[in-house]
């Protein structure tokens, strides 16, 4: 079965990695503990993660918002009534317009059916949505770990969490993936949460370098 974190659990799951782990300990002493990170389980949820796919989060999110905007309500019904050339005016690709219309498809269809996934384990959940067109593995780790809270998962694929996993590390940019992954093993079975604070270290201000000239100046 799954575990979950919540509000209840969250900091002292923290504590427990970093008793384990001095690097992790560290991003809590310089920055705190990081936000919960949470977004609730429903198709205009799964649309936003999709739209972030490869993109920057404010991109992702000005498009979402613009389909907000032309429906009202980002619903399964709603965006299939939309049309090309509306879609793009939401700065929707034509790649992603046709994976948003497939998943209203398959949730419409019943083929997809999120509520029933709050309590399907993590492997059944996988091998429903990747069957999906547009939907791969980093998308449905970012489901698992924002909307089901399942404490287990590390998105490998995710550039942030990897980039602040090689500097709190100290690793060269060449490390493997299989390197990589040794590491973040070490953090069952909390893995999400190692996740969460890599991604605060990552969005956390940094001051400038000493010596460093603007070339703007």
């Amino acid at each position: 079965m799954f575990e979950q974190f919540s509000h209840a659990n969250y900091h002292s799951i923290c504590d427990t990695l970093a008793a384990n782990d001095p690097d992790l300990s560290q991003i809590i002493q310089s920055h705190g503990y990081p936000p919960l990170w949470s977004r609730p389980n429903t198709f205009e949820t799964l649309v936003h993660i999709i739209l972030e796919q490869q993109v920057s989060l404010a991109s992702a999110l000005s498009a979402l918002n613009k389909l907000r905007e032309r429906i009202q309500e980002v619903t399964p019904a709603r965006v299939l009534l939309l049309t090309d050339e509306e879609f793009k005016a939401c700065y929707c690709s034509r790649q992603k317009t046709s994976y948003i219309r497939y998943l209203a498809g398959a949730i419409i269809s019943g083929q997809i059916d999120l509520k029933a996934m709050e309590q399907m384990p993590d492997d059944e959940i996988r091998t429903q949505l990747t069957a999906l067109k547009g939907i791969g593995n980093w998308t449905v780790d970012v489901y698992l770990m924002f909307v089901l809270q399942h404490t287990d998962v590390f998105p490998i694929g995710d550039l942030a969490a990897v980039s602040a996993l090689k500097r709190i590390k100290n690793l060269p940019k060449e490390t493997t993936r299989e390197e990589l992954l040794a590491i973040i093993q070490q953090w069952k079975p909390y893995r999400t949460v190692a996740a969460m604070l890599l991604w605060h270290d990552y969005l956390a201000p940094r001051p400038p370098k000493v010596g460093v000239k603007n070339p703007k100046a």
